[in-house]
């Protein structure tokens, strides 16, 4: 087999590939925007937010504040990585979005269906960018 006959053997799964991995880059970025929002929303202490008592994971929500805002904004730079297909970018994601899923899990009894909306956007990123082969997302970076 030639290279250029590997390189193009299946365009049908490059082009999947592709589409997983952009779809993982709007999502990411999606996710940490609003991401930001809750982190700009909960250090501004509004009142949307659910106070606990005797919570284990209890936070300040200013606290819970700067680290939604500080996860949402990693997410949004690590997107415009995976616009590009780079593979440090799949591993940060998978990585940020994981990060994603553990802080709205810890604080999800201050916004709770919010949290749960935004632990399965980050799942489907981490299965985005999973679900790509090595092989398949070599041929994305030529």
């Amino acid at each position: 087999m030639t290279a250029t006959h590997t390189t193009h053997a299946h365009p049908a799964k490059q082009h999947w590939a592709e589409g997983l991995t952009v779809f993982a880059a709007v999502m990411l970025m999606i996710a940490g925007m609003l991401d930001i929002f809750r982190g700009v929303m909960a250090i501004a202490e509004d009142d949307i937010f659910v106070t606990t008592r005797n919570y284990v994971f209890e936070f300040d929500l200013a606290g819970w504040g700067w680290i939604h805002l500080i996860l949402g904004a990693v997410a949004v730079l690590v997107s415009f990585g995976l616009f590009q297909a780079s593979m440090w970018a799949r591993v940060a994601g998978v990585a940020i979005a994981g990060l994603i899923v553990i802080a709205n899990f810890l604080s999800l009894p201050y916004y709770p269906v919010w949290s749960i909306v935004m632990i399965a956007f980050s799942g489907f990123i981490i299965w985005a960018l999973c679900v790509v082969r090595q092989d398949e997302s070599d041929r994305i970076e030529r």
